[in-house]
């Protein structure tokens, strides 16, 4: 039993790392960041209203796209230390972008302030595309 738990545990490692597939010059890719420490994760949920299958990245076609993205992040506590207490929030955010050309690079950083999500989508000239339209948290 404690073998088949250590061959589980190291698929799904290894599903994990899995590496990048090649970027096509024919589509538009999207990275991630989050700038700040207490934001945790940032991946890619919804496509055009499709659930992605990888996470870690968007790769769409030229033209106008709809993004979903989840974003986890710490929000502190209301005690004396404001660091103890914290908690996690899960909230999604949708970017929309009528102007992804082939072949470009963009990224998206999310970031919390406070209790509130934000996206920017910049492109590679690193200008501010797009922003979160809306979101909605669950925590």
């Amino acid at each position: 039993m404690r073998r088949l738990v250590l061959i589980l545990a190291a698929s799904v490692v290894a599903g994990c790392s899995s590496p990048l597939p090649a970027v096509d010059p024919q589509m538009a890719w999207v990275d991630f960041s989050t700038p700040f420490p207490n934001d945790k994760l940032l991946m890619a949920e919804r496509l055009d209203k499709l659930r992605l299958r990888d996470g870690r990245f968007f790769q769409v076609t030229p033209g106008s796209h709809e993004l979903i993205v989840r974003f986890d992040f710490e929000v502190p506590g209301g005690g004396s230390d404001m660091l103890s207490d914290s908690t996690e929030r899960l909230c999604y955010m949708t970017i929309k972008y009528d102007h992804f050309v082939a072949g470009q690079r963009y990224l998206l950083e999310g970031r919390s302030m406070a209790f509130t999500p934000e996206a920017r989508l910049y492109n590679a000239n690193r200008e501010i595309v797009a922003e979160a339209s809306q979101f909605y948290c669950l925590l």
